[in-house]
């Protein structure tokens, strides 16, 4: 056994979550039976493919797929599940609960966690049989797609022989692969022994400086990848650096970390010819250059300060820095030493000063984006360059004339993170401190008549200018939504993007360990909060 994995296979438009087996000379595609009794778990194959006879190429006149897409809110409340059960299972070991509690807990967990993975992945990857057969699966990293792709192709180098089983044959060797599997049994967020979630929850800043080694001048962005809930997701892009030997991205991402052990960077050449369609993705014609990963390890990353790393991937060195702030820590809020300054200054005082009801830096950010920004893939989600946001506070701190000129040559990305920075920095979140655990309180409420007249009242109950500031963020924000289908950002991804950015209390309210230095596995009532916000 070479690989083996997890994967979602589309069979006739539906998702199946399959076990995928790679031997020396051929690919199994596994189902894991259903227990009855105290029998062990058993594998039932669904197919298999000799090496020899496996291409990643199909027929000339192939059919697009069409890949069955489940909303993020329905992703987004099996994590709010995954959490819970999760809180729970710590609760009941804390109480010494018997195992029949915590074995109830764990299959709930496991059930969650397998409906996570059969409905989040949505990346291709499609294999032909010689024959003519072709066969789907989705998978939720391109990372992992290439490596199975390239793991494959270097394995049918070495194959000669094609191997023909019989029946018996095919049967022994299937329920070997219990022995032999290397990806264990779901729940994946959790190991047996202590049932604590290991990982890091919180946020992870990342500068990607530069690439070197490359042999010719290329267009090239990267990609990275974290791990959260047991399996890879991309999170951030740089912008393509066009035409050369030695980018230098120079770019910051700040990526939400959940219960994440490991960053995976990608390499690609942009690829402007819309023609030349790759046959093996018909998604994508960026060709990856090279990929890499690197261990997020707690000890060292828990210190204030940026760590600089290299990921080495086949002769291409690319260069980082990282710097870990957990979850405790991550929104403090800090009053502004400076009287004159429109960050972390009550928001009350800015309006008194400007004579306005909205303050001038949200009307003038609003403004810009609704001008450039409203058809811009991942608006608010993707982060703007950090040294260009710096520079935009300064300006408006200094009440800098020239501001809007600045900001007319900025990604507006980096308008998008300064707005959001403003929010994050007022010294009392927008829906002020008072009321927060009113808000949080009447989102709980089942009743749908009663939770709208509760959550109505205490908006009105807001000082005046946080309420216009919102309800004018809220009318942009709507109209973002109605975009959705170029900038893929729902009313849902808004909301998870400005939830703790406008409702995260100030320090002084929030539960802080008193010792500091306790590995972090408190992620999970502080993911319920954030869900809820």
């Amino acid at each position: 056994l070479l690989k083996d994995s997890f994967m979602v296979e589309l069979v006739e438009g539906t998702r199946k979550l399959r076990h995928v087996f790679l031997f020396t000379d051929l690919l199994l595609c596994a189902k894991l039976k259903k227990q009855i009794g105290g029998k062990n778990q058993q594998y039932d194959c669904k197919w298999y493919i000799p090496l020899t006879e496996l291409t990643f190429q199909g027929p000339e006149e192939m059919e697009p797929l069409t890949i069955p897409q489940v909303p993020d809110e329905e992703l987004d409340a099996i994590k709010v599940k995954i959490s819970h059960l999760r809180s729970e299972i710590q609760r009941e070991k804390r109480a010494n609960k018997g195992s029949k509690v915590i074995d109830r807990l764990r299959k709930k967990l496991s059930e969650q966690e397998s409906l996570l993975l059969l409905t989040s992945p949505s990346m291709p990857l499609r294999l032909f049989n010689k024959n003519g057969k072709s066969y789907s699966f989705l998978i939720s990293s391109d990372y992992e797609r290439s490596e199975w792709r390239e793991i494959i192709r270097e394995q049918q180098q070495k194959c000669v022989k094609t191997p023909s089983l019989t029946s018996m044959e095919l049967q022994i060797l299937t329920s070997s692969c219990l022995k032999l599997q290397t990806v264990h049994s779901i729940p994946l967020s959790l190991n047996k022994e202590e049932d604590e979630s290991s990982g890091l929850y919180g946020f992870l800043n990342v500068i990607v400086h530069s690439a070197s080694g490359l042999k010719q001048s290329l267009n090239l962005y990267c990609t990275l990848e974290v791990d959260s809930f047991g399996f890879f997701l991309n999170k951030a892009k740089t912008r393509v650096y066009r035409y050369t030997t030695e980018p230098k991205w120079n770019e910051e991402f700040e990526i939400e970390l959940e219960g994440s052990q490991t960053l995976r960077l990608l390499c690609y050449e942009k690829s402007y010819n819309r023609t030349k369609l790759n046959k093996e993705d018909a998604d994508s014609t960026d060709r990856i250059i090279g990929k890499g990963q690197i261990l997020l390890n707690p000890q060292i990353l828990q210190g204030k300060d940026w760590q600089r790393t290299v990921i080495p991937m086949n002769g291409i060195e690319v260069k980082l820095s990282m710097k870990f702030t957990s979850r405790e820590f991550s929104l403090k809020r800090m009053p502004s030493e400076k009287p004159m300054g429109v960050f972390g200054v009550k928001i009350s005082t800015v309006t008194k000063r400007e004579r306005s009801k909205v303050p001038y830096i949200v009307r003038q950010c609003l403004e810009e984006i609704e001008r450039r920004g409203m058809e811009e893939v991942g608006i608010y989600r993707v982060s703007g360059v950090a040294t260009d946001i710096q520079a935009l506070k300064t300006a408006f701190d200094t009440n800098n004339k020239d501001v809007s000129v600045m900001m007319s040559e900025m990604d507006v990305n980096a308008i998008a993170g300064t707005l959001k920075l403003y929010f994050r920095e007022l010294p009392e979140p927008l829906f002020t401190d008072e009321l927060y655990p009113n808000f949080a309180g009447g989102i709980t409420l089942t009743d749908s008549v009663a939770k709208e007249s509760c959550m109505l009242n205490l908006l009105l109950s807001l000082p005046e200018p946080n309420l216009v500031t919102f309800l004018f963020l809220l009318d942009h924000l709507k109209r973002v939504a109605e975009k959705e289908s170029i900038n893929k950002m729902s009313l849902h991804n808004l909301a998870t993007v400005f939830g703790p950015t406008l409702l995260r209390p100030a320090e002084k309210d929030s539960k802080i360990p008193s010792n500091p230095t306790q590995p972090i596995s408190m992620g999970d009532s502080w993911s319920l909060e954030v869900m809820a916000q």
